[in-house]
């Protein structure tokens, strides 16, 4: 048997860093496999099966935890479970400087924080680079976090507009059965784009910049013959392209913009025999220049700690099968 004991200065604090009923030390419990008790303004961590190192981990996150409470952070079971992804896949990382305010992609009507190491890079090779590719399952944050950059560089004047696509590659023929004309038809592929703007701006405000120009969402076909200068510009759901939209989108840039890709090279819909847009251009620009690769994976997903039990009862189920 492996215990540490941890107390913690103020009595409050610590009954936040516990949570409502302990569900944050719970948390933490079972993330590592673990029996955490309190008493007070202390915590004993427990391992039945002398495993030091989850004990370590959990001890380094409940004061890293701690030490945010004190600089006047909230913490919420979602920070929780975040910290306890990270320090389990990074042991000496820093959990506030993950979290910190000052690299916030923010807008006027909410501020966007990155919640993973992989986030808080993704975040900084957009600000850097002329080009950053976004590559990584979904739920990692790749759309929203480039339309939260892009908002922000919009409402700080770095561009004069924004511009949203995918390629509406589900359509196919079956477009022609679809009612309304063909923006109508192929809005529904775009949903996705206007739900992370309605998110950043007002309802009314998006309407106003969309009907003026300053925003515009529309599929990637409409890209072709275009030079777009001083725009933040996204390509969403990248895997769907071909090589050739793939170059055809990429060498739309103009002065004074900057372009996003995000994809999943695991989810491509392409038909069969028909090369990604997106792998063949991870291998085509990989050493270019001005361009940074982030990939994403599992660790990065950001969900409910809920949502993680069920995958996981889910997983024990159809292993028993």
């Amino acid at each position: 048997m492996v215990n540490h004991k941890l107390e913690f200065e103020d009595n409050e604090l610590a009954r936040q860093l516990f949570g409502p009923q302990e569900t944050h030390l719970r948390l933490i419990a079972e993330r590592f496999g673990l029996k955490i008790e309190s008493r007070g303004n202390k915590a004993i961590v427990t391992s039945l099966e002398d495993d030091k190192e989850s004990v370590d981990l959990a001890s380094r996150v409940m004061t890293q935890l701690y030490g945010m409470l004190r600089a006047g952070k909230k913490i919420h079971p979602q920070d929780v479970d975040l910290a306890c992804r990270i320090l389990d896949r990074e042991p000496g990382a820093n959990i506030g400087k993950v979290f910190q305010r000052d690299v916030s992609a923010g807008s006027p009507k909410k501020g966007v924080v990155p919640k993973t190491i992989n986030q808080r890079t993704y975040l900084d090779a957009i600000r850097e680079k002329d080009m950053t590719f976004g590559i990584g399952p979904a739920g990692t944050g790749k759309t929203y976090l480039a339309v939260a950059m892009a908002v922000g560089a919009l409402l700080r004047r770095e561009v004069k507009r924004i511009v949203l696509t995918r390629p509406a590659v589900e359509a196919g023929e079956k477009l022609g059965f679809l009612p309304g004309d063909l923006v109508e038809k192929i809005n529904p592929y775009l949903r996705p784009l206007y739900d992370s703007l309605h998110a950043m701006l007002d309802f009314e405000k998006v309407k106003e910049y969309m009907e003026t120009g300053v925003i515009e969402v529309a599929p990637l076909a409409f890209m072709r013959g275009r030079t777009i200068n001083d725009a933040f510009i996204i390509l969403d759901e990248a895997q769907n392209t071909t090589p050739e939209q793939m170059k055809m989108f990429l060498t739309r840039l103009g002065f004074g913009s900057r372009a996003v890709v995000t994809g999943d090279i695991t989810q491509i819909d392409l038909p069969q025999h028909s090369r990604s847009g997106l792998l063949h251009a991870m291998k085509v620009l990989a050493k270019v220049e001005g361009i940074e690769f982030v990939t994403f994976d599992d660790q990065d997903v950001i969900r409910h700690p809920l949502v993680g039990r069920i995958v996981k009862a889910y997983d024990r189920d159809s292993g028993g099968k």
